[in-house]
């Protein structure tokens, strides 16, 4: 995570946000009344995406469970009417 203050932030905004979205670098920037993040909208919607499956009961489990099946047990794609 880059740490910078917020006077700093504020003069090099655009290379900061270019890392930020390039590498997936949060940004972490302090002020005088606290801090802030800044992550890349892939890694927003990645934990927005994390949040929801660990919201759903017994979702994690099925996904782990699935994760660890045979590739003998998946239907395969053309066998699925869509």
């Amino acid at each position: 995570m880059t740490n910078t203050n917020i006077t700093n932030f504020r003069k090099d905004i655009y290379s900061l946000l270019e890392q930020t979205i390039k590498f997936n670098e949060p940004i972490n920037i302090s002020t005088k009344n606290g801090n802030a993040v800044v992550l890349s909208e892939e890694d927003y919607n990645s934990l927005m995406e994390t949040l929801y499956i660990m919201s759903v009961p017994g979702l994690k489990d099925e996904i782990l469970e699935r994760a660890n099946s045979k590739e003998e047990e998946f239907v395969d794609e053309e066998e699925v009417d869509w």
